[in-house]
């Protein structure tokens, strides 16, 4: 016969135990709704995508300078390579002619202990165990003294390259960490702009094409200025670009630069059609026959610092922006050309969308 015994209460110890765990439970719960962080909006993405573009612009500028230094310490390394195989055969021939000296002397009644001595050791142990000059022969002492020299010379070498070789190990190392902080800082501003809905990305979208197109449109005033300009000065040895003389190199630079309109940006790339931002400052400048040095930091050096007044800009001058990590090319009316950032293209802007740092004149 089946059992109908009533199930057993749980025991109070039970009861309270549960209740306690429903609680935290809970109250964990409320505490993560309450201290969760909101998604960020639009703009909150826009300008935290801005910053990281500024940052891997930087860390570009950065790789640059690594790349030219690594450039550099490769040549160096190369050629001190080379003398330091030319000096070792130039050893090599000096004891070769010590080994005939002591050949000769072997052939005619044995070495003498003077020249055992000379083969067996080091120039200079040999120099303080043979006592003074005086116990050599002068061809001998000649020898010795051009064997000393010339492995001095060599050991000095050796070190000296051996020295280069851990600079650009160093700056090797330096240049992989530069390139892995770019594609860092990329993949995180991609991953914000990847938060957004389509809508809220194209509206972003379509906000840069305005700003191009305004900056396009204030270019196309320049031009229209030049060109009227230039009209008026015919039989003048003086047409202009804005303030820029025909023919002056701020004139070439700036029609080199204009002649790469929608090339890619790619960090540290210089041309002839990809760019990062220094990269097409001194490719633009190379096509005026002006040598600029490779970082945007380094070009800001270059020239003459006249501040930040807009109003003493005149076509030609180099813009510096975020605090040297950036670098465009001013041509007039409050717009610059620049290759922008990772995924844009070299393009017009205008200088009021930017944190200007300085306006260098070349």
């Amino acid at each position: 016969m089946a059992s109908h015994r009533r199930p057993k209460p749980a025991s109070r110890t039970r009861v309270s135990i549960m209740t306690a765990a429903a609680a935290t439970a809970v109250a964990l719960s409320s505490q993560a709704g309450a201290h969760a962080d909101p998604a960020p909006n639009k703009d909150q993405v826009k300008a935290q995508v801005d910053q990281l573009n500024q940052q891997a612009e930087a860390a570009t500028e950065k790789y640059d300078g690594a790349t030219e230094q690594e450039q550099t310490l490769q040549k160096q390394v190369s050629a001190l390579q080379d003398q330091v195989a030319r000096q070792q055969d130039q050893v090599s021939t000096i004891q070769v002619g010590l080994g005939e000296i002591a050949a000769d002397q072997y052939r005619n009644g044995g070495i003498s202990p003077t020249v055992q001595l000379m083969l067996s050791s080091t120039p200079d142990s040999f120099l303080t165990q043979a006592g003074s000059m005086s116990q050599l022969s002068a061809s001998q002492a000649d020898a010795l003294k051009e064997l000393k020299s010339e492995q001095s010379k060599l050991d000095q070498q050796k070190a000296e390259a051996q020295d280069k070789l851990a600079q650009l190990d160093a700056t090797t190392k330096n240049l992989k960490a530069d390139k892995e902080e770019i594609q860092a800082k990329l993949a995180q501003a991609q991953a914000l702009l990847n938060t957004l809905t389509q809508q809220e990305r194209d509206a972003l979208a379509a906000a840069d094409a305005k700003s191009a197109a305004d900056a396009a449109a204030a270019a196309k005033a320049v031009t229209a200025s030049s060109s009227s300009a230039d009209r008026a000065s015919r039989g003048s040895s003086r047409p202009v670009l804005g303030n820029a003389p025909a023919g002056s190199y701020a004139a070439a630079a700036i029609a080199a630069a204009e002649s790469r309109l929608g090339d890619p940006y790619h960090y540290g790339d210089t041309g002839p059609n990809s760019f990062d931002c220094s990269g097409l400052m001194q490719w633009s400048f190379a096509q005026a026959g002006i040598s600029l040095p490779r970082t945007s930091e380094e070009q800001w050096a270059y020239g003459k610092d006249l501040g930040t007044d807009i109003s003493v800009a005149q076509p030609g001058d180099l813009l510096i922006f975020e605090g040297g990590g950036h670098v465009g090319l001013y041509i007039g009316n409050g717009t610059f050309i620049h290759a922008p950032r990772a995924g844009e293209n070299v393009r017009y802007e205008q200088v009021a969308y930017m944190n200007l740092t300085a306006i260098v004149r070349i």
